[in-house]
């Protein structure tokens, strides 16, 4: 599930701001990435002052390494809706766009994900 979720959003599907992702596959991304994420702080905490300086550090660093896989992954997720790119600037809408299921149908963003299933 880690692998097919966190590392191919991060390696295969990197910067693919094309195509739909499921709403699994979103929040999935999203779960891995705070776990990650606050995973490092909490070890960077538990080292005291000079190992949280340098946990904190790479925190920060993974944080940038992310970004754009971020993005892509929300861009996507609002492609598998029906709605374009932008729309992950709306706050609340978003939101509720990224817990909404995605069309059932080929959209002008590509084919249905869920279509195999």
């Amino acid at each position: 599930m880690f692998q097919k979720y966190f590392i191919e959003v991060f390696t295969k599907n990197f910067a693919n701001f094309n195509g739909r992702a499921r709403r699994k596959e979103y929040w999935m991304f999203v779960l891995f990435n705070t776990l990650i994420y606050y995973g490092l702080l909490g070890v960077g905490m538990a080292l005291g002052e000079n190992g949280g300086a340098i946990f904190g550090i790479v925190a920060m660093l993974y944080i940038l390494a992310s970004i754009i896989p971020s993005i892509a992954v929300a861009v996507r997720r609002m492609h598998d809706v029906g709605k374009d790119w932008w729309y992950i600037f709306i706050p609340i809408y978003s939101l509720i766009l990224c817990c909404t299921e995605g069309e059932r149908r080929e959209n002008q963003y590509g084919p249905d994900p869920k279509a195999g299933e």
